[in-house]
């Protein structure tokens, strides 16, 4: 679970300079860009729970998709497609880790119909006049942990989250410039097919 906390964190922060101030973002707004958000890809920064750093490359391909390459010395390499999370590590020899999607705070934000007003889903809605920040778990399962999403306005952008796992674990994932839409192969989130092209590690 260590590396799958690490791991989980990353995702869609566009790390740029932040606007002088800015009003606080609406529920449904912040709801309206995560469903136009379809694929995007660039380079993240991890700052895992021990402090340590980690970089990649991500690839998002909503709803449900996302891959997670790090670059060495981390050898690890995370997908979430078909409703699960693979975790790959290249010094093991038993194939990847695998979680249930659901079970995850990713779910919030890579499912095919955000709706952050739904009932108990947001904890927390906040503005220090810059950023917008919105703490989100799932109603149902709250044991799951939240996720934290930090946004700025015009144009509306997710800048940072954070996610704070159900085992007290805090991981902070900050993206760098992101190239938004285009064409990203379905066989870059494809657990079974990454899992045979290591040799069944």
């Amino acid at each position: 679970m260590m590396v799958l906390r690490s791991v989980l964190a990353v995702a869609l922060t566009l790390a740029t300079s932040l606007p002088a101030a800015a009003e606080k973002l609406s529920l449904a707004e912040i709801s309206r860009y995560l469903n136009d958000l379809q694929t995007a890809q660039g380079a993240f920064t991890q700052i895992n729970d021990d402090g340590t750093i980690d970089t990649g490359t991500i690839y998002i391909k909503r709803p449900g998709r996302v891959r997670f390459e790090y670059a060495p010395p981390n050898p690890a390499l995370v997908l979430a497609g078909a409703g699960s999370v693979a975790v790959f590590d290249a010094q093991s020899n038993t194939g990847p880790d695998v979680y249930p999607l659901n079970q995850t705070p990713l779910s919030i934000i890579l499912a095919r119909d955000v709706d952050l007003t739904r009932a108990r889903m947001v904890v927390g809605h906040d503005s220090d006049g810059t950023t917008t920040t919105v703490t989100a778990q799932d109603p149902d399962n709250p044991e799951y942990g939240n996720i934290q999403l930090v946004f700025t306005a015009n144009p509306t952008e997710l800048r940072q989250w954070r996610i704070n796992d159900g085992a007290g674990g805090t991981t902070t994932v900050v993206l760098g410039e992101m190239t938004i839409g285009g064409a990203i192969s379905n066989r870059q989130f494809d657990i079974q097919r990454e899992a045979e092209s290591r040799g069944g590690r």
